[in-house]
């Protein structure tokens, strides 16, 4: 009888904590028994005096794409969300309150950016005290792709890019590599894929003093910054995503006779108009957040992307439909139009389910 897989494997060499996500075969994207794994180690290590790092990557298996962590798992809030599954809601109370953790680590946090970094992926690097990508890098928040938004922090940290760049990442879902990641302050350092195994071995064959010792140590194995590639647009961005709604954005790059502005208006047209609108409000509110405030909005946010409207009349679900689960790829987005987003529909998922001491993320600070 096969012995079931282990999804996250955590080991403590010499004076460093490396947590590997190992479900190579789905991109390790994350399942609920993969965060509370990933926050066990991380509660540990934090009151271990032995510990002074904790390095995060993930596994990968011969003829599967290489992935760092390719978000949550769709099908699971598909099929969750169908059955009234409670998990569903541990999922994202538990994913969120991991990457706070992340974020507030007080031991120095080495992501291993290696490959897709998406959705869940980037809730777990972003936080990271030290953001390594490489020439496989992939970095994106793609979840208006499928009627979603980018949480897990998300507005926090795209929030923080400059100019309108946070807007534009949000709603087109665009990929970074490794130079335009490290231009954007989405990554920190270049390390060619084939040096990581190396830079693992010196952070573990020998005993780290300190944090500043591991930092030390990365920068060793570093190379300079790829060249960027979209971020050459970033006038244009700068333009067109500071519209004050999502009709006023469409009508700015509909004025703008560039292939560019062509492509990227051709992507948002296939967007939920409804929760583009409710992404663009969710970039700009974060802005003024500090991450916990933001985390708990994302929270109130994603309850009512599964809820407002239940079942298969969840723009999230029908998203998923579309593109994972009868993959035709032809979602029926309701209202179908951006001119027919109501405000009222947009703000009605900003209005918290909870009162405010009984907020699933109230602990958080």
């Amino acid at each position: 009888m096969r012995s079931e897989q282990v999804l996250v494997k955590a080991e403590k060499r010499c004076n460093v904590g490396v947590i590997t996500l190992n479900r190579p075969n789905a991109l390790n994207a994350l399942s609920l028994s993969m965060i509370r794994d990933v926050t066990a180690s991380l509660l540990e290590w934090r009151d271990d005096a032995e510990v002074v790092a904790v390095v995060l990557k993930g596994a990968t298996q011969e003829g599967k794409g290489v992935a760092f962590c390719a978000g949550g798992d769709i099908r699971f809030f598909y099929q969750a969300a169908l059955d009234g599954d409670p998990r569903l809601e541990d999922f994202f109370t538990e994913e969120y309150t991991l990457n706070h953790l992340i974020h507030t680590y007080p031991k120095l946090t080495v992501a291993l950016m290696d490959g897709i970094v998406m959705g869940g992926g980037m809730g777990l690097s972003q936080g990271a005290a030290i953001r390594v990508v490489t020439e496989r890098s992939k970095l994106a928040m793609p979840e208006t792709n499928i009627g979603l938004f980018p949480d897990v922090g998300g507005g926090y940290f795209l929030s923080r890019c400059e100019g309108r760049i946070g807007e534009y990442l949000a709603l087109t879902g665009q990929v970074a590599g490794a130079g335009d990641a490290i231009a954007l302050g989405l990554a920190d350092f270049f390390v060619p894929s084939g040096g990581l195994a190396a830079l693992v071995e010196t952070l573990c064959d020998q005993p780290m003093e300190s944090g500043a010792q591991v930092h030390a140590s990365v920068v060793t194995h570093t190379q300079p910054m790829p060249s960027v590639q979209w971020t050459a647009q970033r006038e244009a961005i700068d333009l067109h995503f500071a519209g004050d709604d999502m009709r006023a954005i469409f009508d700015s790059l509909q004025g703008d006779s560039s292939d560019w502005a062509a492509a990227t208006l051709a992507t948002l047209r296939k967007r939920s108009p409804l929760m583009m609108a409710v992404t663009l409000e969710q970039v700009r509110r974060a802005r003024t957040m500090d991450l916990a405030d933001d985390l708990r909005m994302e929270r109130d946010i994603v309850r009512h992307s599964f809820h407002l409207r239940p079942g298969v009349a969840s723009e999230t679900v029908e998203g998923i439909r579309a593109l994972s689960v009868d993959k035709d790829h032809a979602p029926r987005w309701n209202p179908a139009r951006i001119e027919d987003v109501k405000r009222e529909d947009v703000e009605a998922y900003f209005a918290s389910p909870w009162p405010a001491h009984a907020h699933p993320l109230r602990m958080l600070d």
